[in-house]
């Protein structure tokens, strides 16, 4: 029955009093809320079945010392449960598979004998396991050998590994990995850095991290290292390219250290994965997934890496305790990202990104409508997806919030709390409430006056954004408004000056130029930028919408190329939702589907099925 877990939970916790409640017993979202019984440690041992797509193995846990309870529950989506029993006495353990929900999948209950601290699970995955993207030979860079990739976040890891898949619950792991001997496996952990010949791979994390973080990738893959703790997985027919790209990136990291303390993981590589890849970045610890798209020749996009490296703090070592908390994550993490590129490039460079970030939260708030509960900081995602929460909402508004308290009590002091807040909190859970404990003991102090300045309350729990938000400007962008203005009067875009612009500006500009066109504007923008075949994704995304809404065909094309080849749902949902605005535009857009679906990942799919069903 829909939402049977969290409505049984929600009796459990009524006989429950309040200080038994940790943050891990308030998640909806996962069945291990049910019980004190927790994991601790996960040794994985598992193949995969390139051909028939599946994994298949054990994985056995070592429980928590410290419980009362004589069962456990995992989170289970579409897993086929061969066998459950203690590794150590070899006994068999009883167990039962709830029936399944559509967003949680089934929890799986254990009984525990006296004296257990270990299980072992037999399982398979499902062809249709929803964490698991396989991809032919021919949706690959190389086109010669098939590839695989998991996205575990937010709930999606039950759907490969039976695990208790909530944020607050963490734990170390070691894996074994059996993949075809032509390719290399990788996860979020100690990596190989070349292909071996027996297919058999090692893996250790030895840091204890949420189930959301844990990634696997098998492709043909190389290595290429850019300093003596960075570097970067890609195609081999890619490496090169990619390295190039990411040529910065140690120096990403020394500004990370110098704002916020010591990296405290073993490494820091990036696996750029095949288009279809979903998000911009996954931070999975040691290894960031990355998007192709943002490969553009010119190094103007790797601000997404200072973002998943960001993450190294601000998510991975400090979580969100629940995905209500989802803010705590990623308004860090916009705060953080902008702050290294400001060390890197300078302030101008980040200012550009902060009024680039807050166009496309003015964008969020619009699509939501005013008032709308989901603008809010801290969310009801209860009943929900939390996938629901990833908006721009999360990211935008809370690193605007950031900013706002930095701008009342001065960089130096909110850096000082900043960095306290990760060191003092290190691999723990925070959830929103003791945010706002710790921002009242150790930044506000007892002054009411400052209390009210930085009016916390407002910002995390009221929709939309407060009266008074801190001001943002950029003189290289205002130069770009009075471009703008000079070609919405009539003047040749061939004749406008914009020499040295950076990709920011030139998105700027795409953004600003006028809603309604004519064609010769359009012809003109075209033949003196083609921002259709530019090779800067972010250029060419904001230019389809207008191609969209002034149906200009000439890059019609170029338009079906890119949904043919990009399968980030940044990129995705504002075109198919702009082409679906019309009866001849979604004909059109369910024509490009037909052929696209299978490169996309579960998670832009589910979105994209609904929009054109």
């Amino acid at each position: 029955m829909k939402y049977s877990f969290i409505l049984l939970f929600a009796l459990m916790a009524c006989k429950s009093s309040e200080n038994q409640l940790t943050s891990f017993a308030k998640d909806k979202h996962t069945a291990a809320s049910r019980t004190s019984a927790r994991i601790k440690h996960l040794d994985l041992d598992i193949q995969v079945d390139m051909d028939n797509r599946i994994l298949f193995g054990e994985a056995n846990y070592v429980l928590d010392e410290n419980r009362n309870s004589d069962t456990i529950y995992f989170d289970t989506k579409e897993l086929v449960i061969e066998d459950v029993m203690d590794p150590n006495s070899k006994e068999k353990l009883t167990y039962h598979l709830f029936n399944s929900d559509n967003i949680l999948g089934s929890a799986l209950e254990i009984i525990l004998k006296e004296g257990t601290k270990a299980i072992s699970i037999t399982y398979k995955t499902s062809t249709n396991a929803a964490a698991l993207q396989w991809l032919n030979p021919e949706q690959t860079a190389g086109k010669k050998h098939p590839f695989l990739y998991t996205q575990s976040q937010a709930i999606l890891a039950r759907s490969w590994i039976p695990c208790q898949d909530g944020p607050a619950i963490r734990f170390t792991y070691n894996a074994k990995v059996k993949v075809n001997k032509e390719l290399m496996a990788l996860m979020s952990g100690e990596n190989s850095v070349m292909k071996n010949d027996s297919g058999i791979y090692t893996f250790k994390q030895t840091r204890p991290i949420p189930s959301y973080l844990m990634a696997l990738a098998v492709g043909d893959l190389a290595f290429k290292p850019l300093s003596e703790n960075t570097g970067v997985y890609a195609e081999p027919i890619d490496l090169d390219k990619c390295a190039a790209e990411f040529v910065d990136l140690p120096k990403m990291m020394k500004a990370a250290e110098n704002l916020y303390g010591k990296y405290q993981w073993n490494r820091y590589d990036v696996l750029v994965l095949p288009p279809s890849f979903p998000f911009g970045g996954m931070e999975n610890p040691e290894l960031t997934f990355a998007t192709p798209t943002i490969i553009a020749g010119d190094r103007s996009l790797v601000s997404l890496l200072a973002h998943e490296l960001a993450h190294s703090w601000s998510g991975n070592l400090v979580t969100n305790a629940t995905w209500n908390d989802f803010w705590l994550n990623e308004g860090f993490t916009v705060y953080f990202e902008r702050r290294i590129m400001e060390a890197i490039e300078g302030k101008e460079y980040a200012d550009m990104l902060q009024i680039l970030g807050y166009q496309d939260l003015q964008e969020e708030l619009k699509a939501f409508g005013k008032g709308h509960e989901d603008t809010r900081l801290y969310l009801d995602l209860d009943v929900r997806d939390p996938d629901e929460g990833l908006t721009d909402i999360a990211y935008e508004k809370g690193a605007l919030f950031l900013i706002h308290i930095e701008s009342i009590v001065g960089r130096k002091k909110f850096d000082s709390f900043l960095k306290n807040y990760f060191q003092s909190n290190a691999f723990k859970t925070m959830d929103t409430k003791g945010f706002l404990n710790l921002l009242s003991k150790e930044l506000i102090n007892g002054d009411e006056k400052l209390a009210a300045l930085i009016n916390a309350e407002a910002w995390i729990y009221e929709s939309d954004l407060p009266n008074t938000i801190p001001s943002l400007n950029s003189e290289k962008l205002e130069v770009v408004n009075k471009t703008i203005v000079d070609f919405a009067a009539g003047k040749n875009a061939k004749e406008l000056n914009t020499k040295n612009w950076s990709s920011h500006e030139y998105l700027y500009f795409i953004r600003g130029l006028p809603k309604e066109m004519d064609t010769n504007q359009l012809r003109n923008l075209r033949l003196v930028f083609d921002f259709a075949n530019s090779g800067n994704s972010e250029l060419e995304a904001a230019w389809f919408e207008h191609v969209i809404r002034h149906q200009y065909k000439t890059d019609y094309k170029s338009l079906e190329n890119f949904l043919m080849k990009v399968g980030r749902r940044k990129f995705l949902m504002p075109l198919y939702t702009a082409l679906a605005s019309t009866v001849e535009g979604k004909k059109y857009a369910q024509d490009i589907y037909v052929k696209a679906r299978n490169n996309y990942h579960y998670v832009s799919i589910q979105s994209l099925d609904e929009l054109l069903k």
